[in-house]
């Protein structure tokens, strides 16, 4: 596996779907030990424009991974590559 996994979730408050990848991303980085960092799209216009409400967006290593849902095997796997 790479030594540095970077893991990027672009979401916003209130968003509930976001809410159940990050509680994702806490148990799985235990696992697999990666680092990851949250961006709220609110707080850009830029990125409001961007991903207007298709949060949340999983990047893995600067690479779209997931919308909306993430599978935790699924991330595993495209994390390892």
């Amino acid at each position: 596996m790479p030594e540095s996994r970077e893991v990027v979730v672009y979401s916003r408050k209130g968003c509930h779907l976001c809410e159940i990848v990050k509680e994702s991303l806490v148990k799985l980085q235990r696992q697999a030990g990666f680092t990851w960092r949250e961006i709220d799209v609110d707080s850009d216009e830029e990125l409001r424009r961007q991903f207007t409400d298709e949060v949340p967006v999983v990047f893995i290593n600067g690479r779209k991974a997931f919308k909306y849902r993430m599978d935790e095997r699924e991330f595993l796997r495209k994390l390892a590559c």
